[in-house]
């Protein structure tokens, strides 16, 4: 059974709201997003080591490329200057949970609780509130949502995975990415593994021939939108 949720978020004098398609009475987060012109976002979750940040950023600023960063909290803690360096970049910081835990396994407080540990650590470092939020592993349930909606923070996972972190080559990395990809598109990559700064330059090469790259917040809409069974947001 697939119903309409609508939801309103009310921040300061401006409220926000949104409709979701509930499937078996399951919210559905942001997978990809109904665009007119041709943007798509280059996301990275950070949960492992800092030994590619530097190159990332470089081949990153070679093509003029601002993407999003999910970082898990006690990586940002352990690499307090890799974070600086993403910030400084302009990079956009998001919360991948304070210690990659598994939500499905946790109540809605301690949910909110670990987010919340994450957004303090980033605020510590960088001074910067974040609002953007994916779940380790790329879980989530009911609890994980309503315990966004209720923080105000927006769900986003991904609708082209370049597995990078189970990757043979990075010719593998690269096609995942680039083979039929679409405006609208959220690409997951991450930092610390054997092939993804090796693999990024010839990415964007490609992708940014095709398509305008950006932030996760410069391809979502704020306001005004609905998010059909599949996770695709549509501006109403």
């Amino acid at each position: 059974m697939i119903a309409i949720i609508s939801i309103g978020m009310c921040i300061g004098a401006a409220c926000k709201t949104k409709d979701v398609f509930s499937v078996n009475g399951r919210e559905v987060p942001i997978y990809s997003v109904q665009r007119t012109d041709n943007r798509l976002a280059m996301t990275f979750n950070c949960a492992w080591n800092d030994d590619d940040i530097d190159s990332i950023l470089e081949i990153l600023d070679k093509y003029k490329v601002k993407a999003t960063f999910f970082v898990v909290g006690n990586w940002a803690e352990k690499y307090p200057e890799a974070l600086k360096k993403l910030c400084s970049a302009g990079m956009e910081i998001g919360n991948h949970s304070y210690n990659h835990a598994h939500y499905s396994a946790m109540t809605k407080d301690e949910i909110i609780t670990n987010m919340q540990k994450c957004d303090d650590v980033v605020f510590k470092i960088t001074g910067e509130k974040i609002y953007l939020f994916r779940g380790a592993y790329g879980e989530y349930d009911d609890k994980t949502i309503k315990a966004c909606d209720e923080t105000e923070r927006t769900y986003i996972q991904w609708s082209k995975d370049s597995l990078d972190y189970k990757a043979k080559s990075c010719g593998e990395i690269i096609s995942r990415v680039t083979q039929n990809a679409a405006a609208g598109d959220i690409i997951l990559m991450h930092n610390g593994t054997q092939y993804t700064k090796d693999s990024l330059d010839a990415i964007l090469k490609n992708l940014t021939k095709r398509f305008e790259l950006c932030k996760v917040s410069e391809l979502i809409y704020s306001d005004n939108y609905y998010i059909d069974a599949t996770g695709r947001q549509f501006l109403k």
